[in-house]
Order: structure tokens, then C-alpha cells, then sequence
């Protein structure tokens, strides 16, 4: 998804319902206009103060409409898709407030007003989506706004690809550089600055000849670099559940998405995380301040310890958990490294760790070590539900394809913990992790957050 498109749909709520509060205070001057009174008399009176009250509200109600009938779904916009959607949004908007005056009298009752505004707002709207999409086009022209492209292949098919994009800069992608194949790429000096440098956001690969084993080096490249990825069809044919198709000049051309979490699937679950993450601090609140009492009363040293994880797209940020150890504990890390009772990946684990405290014990065999997360949670550094967060020693160690567990934040709880928490081998634990990933839905996260109470519960001590 191209960052313009993005900002453009979420601009469009504000926007959508500005035009339909306009739509239909125009609509009310023009049934009280001179010329139309004197052609059909109003027999009603309303007051302008209660009709502008009822719209707002009416506005709200549309924009709801606008948005479970697709008018927000992260795509380019274009008037030929953009028009039936419209149709369909404002006349089901107008189904429903003609079934409200039905059943409650005190709303206004003209007809008159009602089918103006229709017209009105269905004109109104496509206009403002004109506005945006020759807007976007022109910004896009100049070279604003266009996503950094690596191109990849020898294909004939490269060729029409790299002229389409160079000539129509309005199709949004900027080519910065042409390679045969992956292993050009990696011959860079350093190939992650580069990528980084020229932020790019998409590798097309053009070859459909690619064999199998190239194709899961590009996949796991691009994974591991967070870069979406296109290419052209027949290749990867079931390397992902979520799939993209578009064409361009003909050539049917397919975008891998590494999850279903992006667009306004991403701004629902942080409203989700945020307003939740809010309302368990403040219901919580009494248990955090006596877990604080006893891990001062247990142990020397700070209440909370701030721990190195790595989070979306390898980026490190601090946790905050309950101090559950002695004092300075990761220092003596190294000393019971070999000690590591997990041999099947990269986590350490160790059923009598010697630095947990007695009280320590108690706070990670329930989990409740964990709650300052919900701190995490409200800075955008973690989510209620996602994949375990690991520390940036074991995420170095991370097999090929585990890092797709980086795509989106790191979780508080998840389907590895609600499903057999630390007595999961790791890659049993990562399968879950990943299969969250690609199938996410904030129903998936509802039930993993009604299975975590019983979890946490368990006997088995969490790592």
C-alpha cells in the first residue's frame, strides 16, 4: 500500500462528512430559496438551528454507512469504481433516515429536502474524490509522494514494466535501480543502508521463470527487510495467504502481503490497543501498586526494569516488566548461558534460574511481571495481542522466515501463549506467531484476549 493512498483514506472521513453536512444545508436553502417557494410553497416550518443539529448527526451516520460499504479500503481511487460506491453509500443513508421519520415524527418530513440532498451529496462527494484523485496526480507528477522501487529480472516482461512506471508517474512508483537478480543486490557494500537510505518500499520481480529455491530468497529477503513485494503472475503460486492482484499494460501482476494488519485494519487495532490498554491500567491499578509494594519489600533494587526487545520491523524499544530478578541479572547471563534448558532455537529458559526472587517466582508463573506492558502498549511499542517481543541476541539467531515475525508490533499476550505458552517448542511457538500474522482480525483478538486469564494461570512458569 503506497503511503499517499493511505493518507488520502484517512483524510476522506473528515472530508466525507463535511460534504454531506454541506450536501444537505444546501439542500435546505435551496427548498426555502425565493424562486422555489414561489413554485412550491413550504406548508412546514423548520427552524435552520434543529435541521443543522439532525444533520450533524445524519453525518455521522453516513460516514458510518461510507465506511462499512468499502468507501475506505486502502486502493487508488478511481471515479469508474468510486461512482456505483457512492450511489450506494448515500442511498443507504437515505433508506435510513427515511426510516427514522417514519418512526419518529419530530424529524423533519420534506421530501423535497431529502431527494436534494441526495442528489446533492452523491454530486458533492464525486467531486471532492475528482478533486483528490487530480490532486494526488499532480503532486505524483512532480515526483511527490511516488514509493521507491527495486526492480528485478531479466524477463521481457521488465522492460514494459520499468517504461510504464517511468512514463506514468501517476501509477505511484519511482524506479531507483535494476538488478538480474537477488544476488546483485546483495553484492552491494552494504545493501541494508542502501535500502534503507532510499527507504525503499516495493521489489517487483519481472522473471517468472524463477525457480524455487530463488523465490524463497526473495520472499525471506524482502521479509526480513520489511519490503512488499510484487511480482509477476505464475510465481510464488502458494507462498502467501494474502494476495493482491493488478495488471498494468496487460501483465497480470501480484503483491504478496505479509498480513491482513494494514490500512485501516492498523488504525482499528491501535483505537483497539489504546482505549483497552487504558481501561485495564485504570481497573488494575490496585494490583499494580501492591505488586509494586512487594517486589520493593522482597528484594533490593527498582520496582520496574526496562529490557532491550526488538520490535516492528527490527526496531529495539524498551519493555517494561515487573523486576522479578536480582538486581543487575542480565549481567550474570552469561554465566548460565550454558545452563539453557531450550536447545529447539534462540530463547533462553531455565526452570530454577538462580537470579528470580521468591516473590519473582510468583509474578512470572502468573504473568503478572508482565502488566507494566500495558505502559508499552500505550506508547505504540506493543500491542495487546501479537507475537512474543525477543530480545535482540535471539532475533540475530532467528532461523530463515522467522522474521516475519517482525512485520507488525510485538504482543503482550498471543496465540503462542494462549496455546501451550513456554512449553511450545520455538518453532511451534513461531508457527502460531506467523499464522496470527497472516490471518489477523480484531475477532482473533478478542477470543486470544478471553483465553489469556485462564492461561495465565497455569503452572508452567513463563519464560
Amino acid at each position: 500500500m503506497k503511503k499517499a493512498d493511505f493518507i488520502i483514506n484517512i483524510a476522506l472521513v473528515p472530508i466525507d462528512y463535511l460534504t454531506v453536512v454541506l450536501a444537505a444545508i444546501s439542500a435546505y436553502y435551496i427548498r426555502f430559496s425565493a424562486g422555489i417557494i414561489q413554485i412550491r410553497p413550504a406548508n412546514f416550518e423548520l427552524v435552520f438551528s434543529e435541521y443543522f443539529h439532525i444533520i450533524l448527526q445524519i453525518g455521522l451516520l453516513a460516514t458510518l454507512v461510507f465506511a462499512l460499504s468499502g468507501f475506505y479500503t486502502m486502493r487508488s481511487k478511481k471515479i469508474a469504481s468510486e461512482l456505483p460506491r457512492v450511489v450506494s453509500g448515500v442511498s443507504t443513508t437515505v433508506i435510513f433516515l427515511i426510516l427514522a421519520i417514519f418512526f419518529q415524527r419530530e424529524l423533519f418530513s420534506s421530501r423535497f429536502i431529502i431527494i436534494t440532498a441526495w442528489v446533492l451529496a452523491i454530486i458533492y462527494l464525486l467531486l471532492v474524490r475528482v478533486a483528490i484523485i487530480l490532486t494526488k496526480n499532480y503532486f505524483l507528477k512532480k515526483g511527490r509522494g511516488l514509493s521507491p522501487v527495486i526492480i528485478i529480472g531479466q524477463a521481457s516482461d521488465t522492460d514494459i514494466i520499468v517504461e510504464a512506471y517511468n512514463k506514468n508517474k501517476t501509477l505511484g512508483y519511482k524506479i531507483i535501480a535494476q538488478y538480474n537478480n537477488l544476488a546483485q543486490i546483495k553484492e552491494l557494500g552494504d545493501y541494508k543502508a542502501f535500502i534503507k537510505e532510499k527507504k525503499v518500499e516495493y521489489i517487483i520481480q519481472t522473471d517468472s521463470s524463477m525457480n524455487k529455491d530463488e523465490a524463497l530468497d526473495l520472499l525471506t529477503f524482502c521479509q526480513e527487510n520489511h519490503i512488499n513485494l510484487k511480482y509477476v503472475a505464475n510465481l510464488f503460486q502458494a507462498q502467501s495467504l494474502n494476495l493482491e492482484l493488478n495488471s498494468i499494460l496487460g501483465l497480470p501482476l501480484i503483491e504478496i502481503k505479509g498480513t491482513p494488519l494494514d490500512g485501516w485494519r492498523r488504525v482499528y487495532k491501535r483505537a483497539f490497543d489504546f482505549f483497552l490498554a487504558i481501561f485495564f491500567i485504570i481497573i488494575l491499578s490496585p494490583f499494580l501498586i501492591i505488586i509494586s509494594l512487594g517486589v520493593i519489600l522482597t528484594s533490593k533494587g527498582p520496582v520496574m526494569v526496562q529490557l532491550k526487545r526488538v520490535g516492528q520491523k527490527g526496531r529495539i524499544f524498551k519493555m517494561y516488566k515487573f523486576r522479578s530478578m536480582v538486581k543487575d541479572a542480565h549481567l550474570m547471563k552469561n554465566e548460565i548461558k550454558n545452563l539453557n534448558e531450550r536447545t529447539d532455537g534462540p530463547l533462553f529458559k531455565m526452570k530454577n534460574d538462580p537470579r528470580v526472587t521468591s516473590f519473582g517466582k510468583f509474578l512470572r508463573r502468573t504473568s503478572l511481571d508482565e502488566l507494566p506492558q500495558l505502559f508499552n502498549v500505550l506508547k505504540g511499542e506493543m500491542s495487546l495481542v501479537g507475537p512474543r517481543p525477543h530480545e535482540p541476541e535471539e532475533v540475530s539467531e532467528y532461523q530463515r522466515g522467522y522474521r516475519k515475525l517482525l512485520t507488525i508490533k510485538p504482543g503482550i499476550t498471543g496465540m503462542a501463549q494462549v496455546s501451550g505458552r513456554s512449553s511450545l517448542l520455538f518453532s511451534e511457538e513461531a508457527k502460531l506467531d506467523i499464522f496470527y500474522i497472516e490471518n489477523w482480525s480484531i475477532l482473533l483478538d478478542l477470543i486470544i484476549l478471553l483465553k489469556t486469564p485462564k492461561a495465565l494461570f497455569k503452572k508452567d512458569e513463563a519464560c
